[in-house]
C-alpha cells in the first residue's frame, strides 16, 4: 500500500475533535434516528444519497442537522468525514489486500460515506454507556488494529490528552507526568501494553481520563460531579492541603459540593459529596448535619464563634452552617436547612420506594420514577409546612448562563430537585413530584422555555397545578416581565432570587389555543410553531421583522451570542423594514370577527395586527398602553367583546380575565416609538373573548416570538385553560429586575 494509504489508514480522531463533537451533542436536542429519516424516500436530503452512501454535502448538512448548528468548525466537519471514509478504506484494505493510490484517492473523492456506519458513530456516543464509549476511543487509539496499545501509541495519547487539555483551558505544567503515571496504573499487569479491558477497567476509575475524555460516568449517590475550574483567589486542594497553583484552570470542582482537588489527587479517595437521599427507613425524617470540608473565607465557627482558619473547617451542605473541625460534635446535630430550608428537599425526605409500592406504578410511568445509578426507584416524604423547589434549566438558553445557574441550584438545593431539560425533558421532574400537594417550579429560560413546561405540566394531568416562578435567561422575556421576574438575568446571588420565589403571590394566567387552517392544503408553507398562546399572536410588520431576525439568525448564529448584539440587529432589521414598509395595506389582505362581530379596518392604514394576551411584547413594549385610574372600570361582568372606542380607552389589560386585546400598528416606527416610550400605545381595536382572523395572502406571523411565513388561511384564537404563575414582590432592590 502506498505511503498516502498508510496514513489514512491511521483514521485518527484527535482528543479536541471528540471534546468538540460532544460539546455539540451536549446542546442538541436532536436523535440520530430522526435525522437519518431525512435520507430515506421523501426525506429533504434524499438528494444527497446514493445507495447505502451519503456524500460530502449530504454528510455535512446531517451534522448541522443533527447538532443543531450551522457554525460548526470546518476543521471538525472534515476531519469527522475524513475519519468515516479512512476508516471504510482501512477495512477494505484489511479484507482485500493492496490498494492503489490512485483507487485510494478516487474513493476518497467521490464515494462519500456509509449512512449506517454514521448512524452507528452518533448512536454510541448518543445513547452509549460509559464503558461503551471507552471501548469506542480504545478503537480510535488502537491505530494498527491489533487489539492493544503500545508504547508509540500510549506516547500519541499523552501527547493528543496535551493538547486536549491545552483546548479545555487546563493548566498543563505538571500534566504530563500525571498523564503518564496515569498510563502506567491502568497497565495492570505491567506488561508494557494496554490491553482493550484494561483501558475500559482504568478508564471507570481514573477523574482526569474521565473529564479529558468527556465522559460523564452515571454518579452514585455521594460521588462527586468534576468540573475543571479556574481559581482567582488562593485555593488549597482538600485531599493534599496544598495550594491549587498555575496560570489557568488548576484543579477539579465538584459542581454540587464545592470540593476542590489537583488532578492528580482526584483518584486518592476524596471525601465523599453530598448525600441526595437516605438508604434505609431508620433515616428518614431525621434532619441531620451533612458536614463537607470548605475554604473558611475568614468565617466565624456557629459553635464556639471564633474565626475559622484555612482548612479547619467544615459547612453543612443544607443550612451552610460553618464550624471548626473539633467543633462539628460539639454543637447540635439536627439541621433546619437553613434560609432556604421552604425550597430545599433534604435527603432524609427521599428514600427507596418499598417492594410492595414499586409494582403500582404502569410501565409507562416507570422509566420517568427517580432512579438511583443502581436502579433503585426514589419517592419523595415532604418536610411538614414547606413548599419544595422543582427547578428546570435550559442550558443553551442565555449563552452559558444556563450551566452556570444549573451549577448554582444544586449548590443551594438538592442536585435530584434540578433537571437539566437536556436530559429528558421535564416529564422525569414533574413525575418525581407528582403526589406532592404544595411545591413550586421555577423555570431558567426564556419564554420558549416556560411554554415548554406549562403545556408539559398540562399534559402530565398532575394532581395539583404547581404555581410557576420564571429565571429570564432568554432574549425578550415578555413572560417574565410581565410577572415581575425582570428582563434578563445578570448574574445576581441565586438565594436572594429563592428567596423572591417563595414570597412570590400566585396568579392565574391565560392561555389560548390556536387553530390555523390553510385556504388550500396543498400550498406550503412554513410549519405553525405552536399551538397554544402564552403572551401573544401577531401578523404584519412586527412578525416580518421577526422572521427575517430569525433567518439571519439560523443562518449566522455565531453572531447572536449576546442580548445587546440581538437588539442591535433587531434595530437594523426594524430601520430597513421603516424603508421598505413590505406590510403596507394590510387591512386589504385580512378580515377580523371578535366573537362573530366584525371590525372595520378599512379606513385604518394598518401594517400590523397584535393579538395579546399580557403586557409586554417585543422584550418590554406595551402596546396596549395603560389606562388612567380614574377611567379605569371596576366591573367584573363585562361582556365578551368590546369594540366601542370610547370603552375601550378606560378597558385594562389582566392575564386572568379570559380576554385578549386586538392592537393595530401603524408602521415599524411606531413600533420603537412605542418601545421608547415616545408613544403611549397602538391602536386599541377589540378586547375579545374569541377571535377569528382570515388571510388573504401570505403573510408573516409569529407566537410568543416565533415568526412563520403562512399562506392564505383562517385563524381560530379560543380560550384554552389557565396556568398558575408566580409573580414577584413590587419592589426590587437589585439590578436583576426590570432590565429593558
Amino acid at each position: 500500500m502506498t505511503s498516502l494509504a498508510a496514513e489514512s489508514c491511521g483514521a485518527e480522531l484527535s482528543p479536541v475533535d471528540f471534546i468538540q463533537l460532544q460539546q455539540y451533542m451536549e446542546y442538541s436536542s436532536m436523535r440520530v434516528k430522526d435525522v437519518v429519516k431525512e435520507f430515506n424516500a421523501g426525506g429533504k436530503l434524499v438528494q444527497h444519497r446514493s445507495g447505502d452512501r451519503v456524500n460530502r454535502t449530504g454528510f455535512s448538512l446531517f451534522l448541522k442537522s443533527y447538532l443543531e448548528a450551522d457554525n460548526l468548525p470546518t476543521e471538525l466537519c472534515q476531519h469527522l468525514y475524513q475519519y468515516f471514509q479512512e476508516s471504510e478504506m482501512c477495512k477494505e484494505k484489511h479484507k482485500d489486500g493492496i490498494i492503489s493510490s490512485l483507487d485510494f484517492t478516487t474513493k476518497l473523492l467521490k464515494d462519500g460515506v456509509c449512512l449506517k456506519s454514521m448512524s452507528c458513530y452518533f448512536s454510541v456516543l448518543e445513547e452509549g454507556k460509559p464503558r461503551d464509549k471507552l471501548e469506542f476511543t480504545f478503537k480510535l487509539y488502537d491505530k494498527d488494529g491489533n487489539g492493544y496499545l503500545d508504547k508509540s501509541e500510549v506516547d500519541s495519547i499523552i501527547t493528543q490528552m496535551m493538547r486536549a487539555a491545552d483546548y479545555l483551558g487546563w493548566d498543563v505544567t505538571e500534566l504530563r507526568s500525571l498523564l503518564e503515571d496515569t498510563m502506567t496504573a491502568i497497565d495492570a499487569d505491567s506488561s508494557g501494553t494496554v490491553t482493550q479491558q484494561e483501558w475500559i477497567v482504568g478508564g471507570m476509575n481514573n477523574v482526569p481520563l474521565q473529564v479529558l475524555l468527556g465522559l460523564k460516568i452515571a454518579e452514585q449517590d455521594s460521588q462527586h460531579t468534576w468540573r475543571m475550574k479556574n481559581f482567582t483567589k488562593p485555593t488549597y486542594c482538600c485531599v493534599c492541603d496544598g495550594m491549587l497553583m498555575g496560570l489557568r484552570k488548576q484543579g477539579l470542582c465538584c459542581s454540587v459540593c464545592k470540593y476542590m482537588v489537583h488532578s492528580r489527587c482526584a483518584n486518592k479517595n476524596p471525601a465523599p459529596c453530598v448525600r441526595t437521599y437516605v438508604k434505609n427507613k431508620a433515616e428518614i425524617g431525621v434532619p441531620m448535619h451533612d458536614w463537607i470540608r470548605t475554604e473558611s473565607d475568614a468565617s466565624k465557627c456557629d459553635s464556639c464563634s471564633k474565626k475559622i482558619k484555612t482548612l479547619t473547617g467544615k459547612r453543612c451542605a443544607w443550612c451552610h452552617h460553618k464550624r471548626h473541625d473539633e467543633c462539628v460534635p460539639l454543637g447540635s446535630s439536627e439541621c433546619d436547612c437553613g434560609p432556604l430550608r421552604d425550597h430545599i428537599l433534604p435527603p432524609w425526605c427521599i428514600s427507596p420506594l418499598l417492594k410492595e409500592d414499586e409494582g403500582h406504578g404502569s410501565c409507562a410511568e416507570k422509566p420517568l420514577m427517580n432512579m438511583t445509578s443502581e436502579g433503585t426507584h426514589l419517592h419523595i416524604t415532604p418536610p411538614p409546612q414547606t413548599h419544595p423547589l422543582l427547578v428546570f434549566v435550559n442550558p443553551k438558553s442565555g449563552g452559558k448562563q444556563g450551566d452556570r445557574v444549573m451549577r448554582k441550584a444544586q449548590y443551594f438545593l438538592n442536585p435530584r430537585q434540578v433537571f437539566n431539560l437536556n436530559s429528558g425533558g421535564p416529564s422525569p421532574g414533574l413525575h418525581f413530584f407528582r403526589n406532592l400537594q404544595q411545591y413550586r417550579v421555577l423555570v431558567c429560560g426564556g419564554d420558549g422555555t416556560v411554554g415548554w413546561i406549562l403545556d408539559a405540566i398540562d399534559k402530565a394531568d398532575l394532581p395539583v397545578n404547581p404555581p410557576v416562578a420564571v429565571l429570564p435567561l432568554g432574549t425578550g422575556n415578555d413572560l417574565a416581565r410581565c410577572l415581575r421576574w425582570g428582563g434578563g438575568y445578570d448574574g445576581s446571588d441565586l438565594r436572594e432570587i429563592l428567596k423572591e420565589v417563595e414570597a412570590g403571590s400566585v396568579v392565574p394566567m391565560d392561555r389560548w389555543s390556536v387553530r390555523v387552517t390553510p385556504n388550500n392544503p396543498q400550498e406550503e408553507g412554513d410549519p405553525v410553531p405552536y399551538e397554544i398562546i402564552n403572551n401573544y399572536f401577531s401578523i404584519g410588520v412586527d412578525a416580518s421583522i421577526a422572521h427575517r431576525f430569525h433567518a439571519l439568525r439560523e443562518k449566522n448564529p455565531q453572531k447572536f451570542n449576546s442580548r445587546a448584539k440581538n437588539k442591535l440587529y433587531y434595530f437594523e432589521l426594524a430601520t430597513s423594514e421603516t424603508m421598505s414598509a413590505s406590510c403596507k395595506k394590510l387591512s386589504d389582505y385580512l378580515s377580523i370577527e371578535c366573537c362573530g362581530v366584525p371590525l372595520d379596518l378599512s379606513s385604518m392604514d394598518l401594517q400590523g395586527i397584535a393579538v395579546l394576551n399580557i403586557p409586554s411584547m417585543h422584550g418590554g413594549s406595551n402596546l396596549w398602553g395603560e389606562s388612567r385610574k380614574d377611567e379605569a372600570e371596576s366591573v367584573t361582568n363585562f361582556p365578551d367583546v368590546i369594540i366601542d372606542h370610547d370603552t375601550l380607552k378606560t378597558r385594562s389589560q389582566d392575564m386572568s380575565d379570559k380576554r385578549l386585546e386586538v392592537v393595530g400598528l401603524m408602521s415599524a416606527l411606531e413600533m420603537g416609538q412605542i418601545y421608547s416610550g415616545l408613544k403611549s400605545m397602538g391602536r386599541r381595536l377589540a378586547q375579545t373573548a374569541q377571535i377569528t382572523i382570515r388571510t388573504l395572502k401570505a403573510l408573516p406571523m409569529q407566537i410568543d416570538g416565533e415568526p412563520w411565513m403562512q399562506p392564505p388561511c383562517t385563524i381560530q384564537i379560543t380560550h384554552k385553560n389557565q396556568a398558575n404563575m408566580l409573580m414577584a414582590s413590587p419592589f426590587k432592590s437589585t439590578g436583576f429586575f426590570h432590565l429593558k
